[in-house]
């Protein structure tokens, strides 16, 4: 199971997420709580081991800020929030990046990791890093192909029950290993890291 922890601001962090088994850990920067700037995620890519995915987060920033920020924060992976047409993948495709598509589970209906040209993909709820749960046995039955992460309110407490439910490739959480808005804890974070890879 590829499990990804999101939100992460201090080196505290990513050694619980690395001392878990994180495969990969993610920095917000974009407008949010959690949002960090590319010099300090650069400070904080440097304690990561090179298994660990590094990922950038953005939302509706257009692709030139994109490029300069992830340049600037020298991660690994670029995952871009909402309804981006293809060609925004497209045009970032020469980064030479892991490219991550983040969309609403609304919009999983046939569904498929590389409809537009991204290497993962993610289905959140419709508010991402709201720690809003949604009915995952939906996926179930009809799962995205390619490798995918859940993500959208899970937590130490339902990860196993959502991962036997929908069947990701992976899971991906940011508030719910958070023991207030934008503070994550060490504690919860190794303890997801847990139960979700024995889950999977």
């Amino acid at each position: 199971m590829f499990v990804k922890i999101c939100g992460l601001s201090t080196i505290r962090d990513i050694e619980a997420a690395v001392r878990g088994g994180a495969d990969a850990v993610g920095f917000v920067l974009t407008e949010s709580p959690r949002r960090v700037n590319p010099a300090l995620v650069r400070e904080l890519v440097e304690a990561v081991p090179a298994k660990v995915l590094t990922v950038a987060v953005f939302r509706d920033e257009p692709a030139d800020e994109v490029r300069r920020a992830v340049r600037a924060a020298g991660v690994g992976a670029v995952q871009l929030h909402g309804d981006h047409p293809a060609d925004a993948f497209a045009e970032l495709r020469d980064l030479g990046l892991t490219l991550v598509r983040a969309t609403s589970a609304a919009s999983a209906a046939g569904a498929a990791a590389g409809d537009f040209g991204e290497d993962l993909l993610l289905l959140d709820s419709p508010v991402p890093g709201s720690g809003e749960s949604w009915d995952w046995s939906e996926l179930g039955t009809t799962p995205p192909a390619g490798r995918w992460l859940l993500a959208g309110g899970l937590t130490p407490a339902n990860v196993a029950e959502a991962v036997t439910l929908a069947r990701p490739w992976g899971v991906d959480v940011s508030s719910g290993v958070e023991i207030r808005r934008g503070v994550k804890s060490p504690d919860l974070i190794e303890e997801f890291l847990r139960r979700a890879k024995a889950a999977g």
